[in-house]
């Protein structure tokens, strides 16, 4: 147990930043899933899978920027093109266990069933951990203050 109340406040806002951000990010993956099963057949499973992404991350981005994170100070802009880039390590993370699970594991273990969905499901999920901590401190931290230097 907590015996200092503003800890115990911290540490609980932070667990319900974490869960609305699981919330909004699931949003987010049912996105993702349900827009590469409607391109997978128009186009190829691995083109189908970034191209879902990138949708689906736009998606997350409005949602985290309304639901999650407090104001950062920055511009939309700023804010997107630093969401972009921790989205751009959580898309390789992603595609890497989607086809590592989909064309190696699940082949391995004779799994049939719907095995592009439930990789594509797996490796939307892989990257929760590493992108909530990316977005809070990077994408959407708090711009740092810049002090301005008294002139002689």
């Amino acid at each position: 147990t907590m015996k200092d109340p503003a800890a115990y406040g911290a540490v609980r806002a932070e667990r319900m930043r974490f869960v609305k951000f699981v919330v909004t990010g699931g949003f987010a993956a049912l996105v993702n899933v349900g827009v590469r099963i409607l391109l997978s057949t128009a186009m190829s499973y691995q083109i189908a899978v970034v191209v879902a992404y990138l949708i689906a991350m736009v998606t997350a981005y409005t949602l985290s920027r309304i639901f999650v994170f407090e104001k950062s100070g920055r511009s939309v802009g700023e804010e997107l093109t630093k969401f972009t880039l921790v989205n751009i390590v959580a898309l390789a993370q992603v595609w890497l266990v989607t086809m590592a699970l989909n064309y190696y594991v699940l082949p391995w273990m004779g799994w049939t069933f719907y095995r592009e969905t439930v990789a594509h499901l797996f490796g939307v999920a892989s990257p929760v951990f590493t992108s909530y901590f990316g977005h809070k401190h990077f994408s959407f931290g708090a711009k740092a203050k810049t002090q301005t230097q008294p002139k002689d």
